[in-house]
């Protein structure tokens, strides 16, 4: 079973987390910020995993550190579960819709990362539960840093942040769910490394 658990403790954050890439679906998440609850919750279940976070941050200066943080902690246990790469599809696309929203998350488990989100172009209006576009792009830059994973997001249609967020972890969870599954016994490179 593909498991792995992190600890990471700064100044700002003290994070446990737990990722299984086989499930079984469910875990315990608490992190004292409501909208990030709720969006690790939308990326276990569509993302069929084991995911188990307890955090705290200094959410009395921002939410910022927690966001991020819990993004880096979850790239590192993707990381640490997925070992050395071997029999895995390593692509995931996913485009979800929610409501007048569209996103599309397409992945490459590379070992090259890179995150590709332009927030600054994005017409994303507001925040919810504190929680803005920009804070999802440091949580989706800590994670495809750790994971070591290219990593874009493109949003098709829509405006409103809840909406926009919740679809695109939705489909980062989806298209990730397709790119960690065994489907081979080889490496997925014609370098034969990743």
């Amino acid at each position: 079973m593909r498991k792995a658990s992190v600890e990471r403790n700064t100044a700002e954050t003290h994070i446990r987390l737990t990722l299984g890439l086989d499930g079984p679906i469910g875990g315990q998440i608490a992190t004292g910020l409501g909208f990030l609850d709720h969006l690790l919750t939308a990326f276990q279940r569509h993302g069929r995993f084991f995911l188990e976070v307890e955090a705290q941050g200094d959410l009395a200066v921002d939410v910022h550190h927690l966001v991020e943080d819990v993004g880096i902690t979850l790239g590192m246990a993707l990381g640490q579960a997925l070992g050395d790469l071997k029999g895995i599809e390593r692509y995931g696309e996913a485009t979800v819709p929610m409501d007048e929203t569209l996103v599309q998350a397409v992945l490459d488990l590379s070992g090259r990362p890179l995150l590709v989100f332009p927030v600054e172009e994005l017409p994303i209006a507001g925040s919810a539960g504190g929680v803005s576009a920009y804070h999802l792009r440091e949580f989706l830059r800590g994670l495809a840093n750790h994971a070591r994973m290219t990593l874009h997001v493109r949003l098709l249609a829509g405006r409103e942040a809840h909406h926009v967020m919740e679809a695109a972890v939705k489909a980062l969870a989806r298209a990730l769910y397709a790119a960690t599954r065994h489907t081979r016994e080889d490496l997925p490179s014609t370098k034969d490394t990743l």
